[in-house]
């Protein structure tokens, strides 16, 4: 069984560093002969390929690219800011304009709690002697209204729409009149 020459023999023999006993097989083998022809064939056929090369000047493809990459992510951005402003607008005025009426009973709601405020704020309670009923009394209502204010914290925008809200500051006018009644009404009474 004789060995024939790998294809890294065939090529060092091609360049002309092959062994001596490389060089030797190939001459008197006619398959390793055949071998080095197909190799010698190969690589004319490479070698008569045209030469591929980059054009120069480049930059103006690399430019239109980058340019046309840029204003493709402005437009939406601004398509993107243009629709969260649209939401955020439609969250804001959408519940006013669909029940004007929540609106006017909301804000008369505050208005009352923020005068029956002034005049707790007026009695100044704090001066004058209570009995234990009505300082349990009043320790509830406050108690009451304190929870009441943190519901009214966690509320969002849609409460409003389904009158939560509204429901909630009206609760909260009943308890504050209940409380000046308590502090006031009967502060008024003992100092007769």
């Amino acid at each position: 069984m004789t060995m024939h020459c790998t294809m890294d023999d065939l090529v060092a023999v091609r360049d002309g560093e092959g062994s001596v006993s490389a060089r030797r097989h190939v001459e008197e083998c006619g398959e390793c002969r055949g071998e080095m022809e197909a190799l010698y064939q190969r690589v004319a056929q490479l070698k008569a390929l045209p030469a591929l090369r980059p054009a120069r000047d480049r930059w103006h493809v690399v430019r239109d690219a980058i340019t046309a990459e840029r204003a493709r992510r402005r437009r939406w951005t601004r398509a993107g800011l243009a629709l969260a402003a649209a939401l955020v607008g439609l969250m804001v005025v959408r519940p006013l304009l669909q029940s004007p009426l929540l609106a006017d009973e909301l804000a008369q709601a505050k208005l009352e709690s923020a005068q029956l405020e002034n005049t707790l704020q007026d009695a100044d309670p704090e001066g004058r002697v209570v009995s234990g009923r009505e300082a349990e009394l009043t320790a509830r209502l406050e108690d009451q209204i304190a929870l009441l204010d943190g519901r009214l914290g966690q509320l969002s925008e849609r409460a409003l729409e389904e009158g939560q809200v509204v429901d909630l500051w009206r609760q909260r006018v009943d308890l504050m009149q209940q409380l000046v009644q308590v502090r006031v009404t009967r502060a008024n009474y003992v100092g007769l």
